[in-house]
């Protein structure tokens, strides 16, 4: 694949789009604005400081981490975590959502799951699995599934083959759906939760920026937007701002509150 800074797509199998493959550089841009909880920020700082520090792990006898499984409510850092990664390591994002991959015929599923390991595996890249319960799921639930207990049995074949030279990073909603096996076969586990009033008031702060605004705005949207996830609060402020462009006026709490009214934002449950 050419080195370009648009996004590209692996091959094609049978019409799927199987992935999107992001430069370092385009990461970049799309994870400025990441806030991780203070355990995050460390588990993440001392992954990334443990690979700078592979030789020295390696004459220790001590397995260098690669495999981070990241999991909470929709909206809340999880794909943003997986391109900071990626910018941070310098490597180019291989993403891939695995409700994509599922096939109806028999075996293609897990054929598909090859495929993506393979290119993956062919230079260092973070390869990051988005939707990871699609196939993850546990193998105990039905009958239906014994397709899909196949493709689980590949996934976690994969996993095990795949080396230590790339990271693999899994995101998921439904992380009490994962099969236990699955469970095993990661090393590094992020949990992520709507953002606290700190970290609300932060991302507020930054996604208003340099827009001339009421000083009180920032207290009283944080306030109203408790226990909203980070991809909501970027909705809500990005419209507010908007109409404070349209009307050429400061940004105000009547054009938040609108806002607020017409996004009509999904309170996530205590996690």
């Amino acid at each position: 694949m050419s080195k370009s800074n648009a996004s590209q797509r692996l091959p094609r199998a049978k019409g799927i789009d199987m992935a999107n493959l992001y430069s370092p550089k385009e990461c970049a841009r799309k994870a400025k604005h990441l806030i991780l909880s203070e355990v995050n920020q460390r588990i993440v700082k001392e992954f990334i400081e443990i690979l700078g520090m592979r030789e020295e792990f390696e004459q220790h006898g001590v397995p260098v981490p690669n495999k981070i499984v990241m999991y909470g409510p929709p909206g809340t850092g999880k794909t943003l975590t997986a391109f900071y990664m990626a910018k941070v390591l310098e490597l180019p994002l291989v993403l891939v959502r695995l409700d994509a991959i599922i096939h109806s015929h028999l075996g293609e599923t897990g054929s598909n799951i090859r495929k993506i390991f393979d290119y993956a595996s062919a230079f260092p890249c973070v390869l990051f699995l988005d939707e990871f319960d699609a196939i993850a799921r546990t193998r105990d639930n039905n009958d239906e599934v014994k397709e899909m207990a196949r493709a689980v049995n590949t996934l976690l074949q994969c996993l095990d083959d795949f080396g230590d030279r790339s990271i693999i990073m899994a995101a998921t909603n439904l992380e009490k759906d994962l099969d236990q096996a699955i469970w095993r076969r990661f090393d590094t586990k992020l949990i992520y939760t709507v953002p606290g009033q700190e970290q609300r008031k932060l991302y507020i702060e930054i996604l208003i920026g340099e827009l001339e605004c009421d000083p009180s705005i920032f207290t009283e949207t944080c306030r109203q937007l408790a226990k909203c996830s980070f991809a909501d609060i970027e909705q809500i402020v990005l419209k507010a701002k908007r109409k404070a462009i349209i009307e050429r006026m400061p940004l105000q709490m009547k054009h938040m509150m609108n806002a607020i009214e017409e996004y009509k934002p999904i309170i996530v449950a205590a996690y």
